[in-house]
């Protein structure tokens, strides 16, 4: 959803004047088409029809490449707002894309976290893990 807001927001302004935000619109909209893509395969279970793919790696990797380029997109969106613009809705808007980019490069970070735990295998919890050697 934030993605959804980081885009939507850019796109609302004259983001043309400035081409750093073609970068942050296309890393919004990249990253937010990668990622309901996935949802709806995880949604539709296609995980495990293929079963053959490391779903976690790739979801680890994944993760980590959408939290380098939203700093970079976070990065260059705010460093283009500028507070003195003719134009004050273009401001708010480009502010608050900035505000929302950060959301999303730290969700991105987690989730990053999250994956390696889970592609490492230390996201076990009681359900999934017994304990066998009663020594």
């Amino acid at each position: 959803v934030f993605g959804l807001l980081v885009w939507a927001l850019i796109a609302d302004t004259t983001y043309y004047l400035h081409a750093v935000y073609s970068w942050v619109l296309f890393v919004s909209i990249f990253f937010w088409i990668l990622t309901v893509l996935f949802f709806v395969a995880y949604l539709l279970q296609l995980q495990l029809k293929f079963y053959m793919i490391p779903w976690p790696l790739v979801l680890m990797i994944f993760n980590a490449v959408a939290t380098i380029l939203y700093v970079s997109a976070f990065v260059a969106c705010a460093a283009a707002v500028q507070p003195t613009s003719w134009r004050q809705w273009d401001y708010n808007r480009r502010a608050a894309a900035a505000f929302f980019a950060c959301l999303v490069m730290i969700t991105y970070g987690a989730s990053t976290f999250f994956s390696f735990r889970a592609w490492k295998g230390l996201g076990s919890n009681a359900a999934t893990s017994q304990v066998t050697d009663h020594s």
